[in-house]
């Protein structure tokens, strides 16, 4: 009987392991994706700061003062990096840790439990 308890306990703790390893991957591949998505928004919000907004700002320049022109380009730009980032900041939230594992890892002890058929 004792063998019997300890082969089921060993084979669960691997089934236990396999778990979490395959949680962290699809963890960890979300995180990955999330945070390529924040700096994809700041290196975008870098390169069109620098050329498009100064084109914009030139063609703008011809219709009011240049300091101004600027001012607006800037707040525009701005804008679509805070749409990028907002999305990245999503994409990162939905990451929730190993909810199946933390939930096999609490359930263990009624598992152990002597007092307790288990099927």
């Amino acid at each position: 009987m004792f063998a019997q308890f300890a082969e089921k306990l060993s084979l669960l703790m691997r089934q236990e392991v396999a778990l979490a390893k395959a949680e962290a991957t699809d963890s960890a591949r979300k995180a990955g994706k999330g945070a390529g998505m924040l700096a994809g928004a700041a290196l975008a919000a870098f390169f069109v700061l620098l050329f498009l907004s100064t084109a914009l700002m030139w063609a703008l320049g011809s219709l009011m003062p240049l300091g101004w022109a600027a001012f607006i380009v800037a707040l525009l730009w701005a804008a679509g990096a805070a749409v990028l980032a907002v999305l990245g900041k999503k994409e990162l939230d939905r990451i929730k840790g190993l909810p199946q594992t933390r939930q096999t890892i609490q359930e263990i002890p009624e598992t152990l439990n002597p007092t307790k058929e288990t099927p």
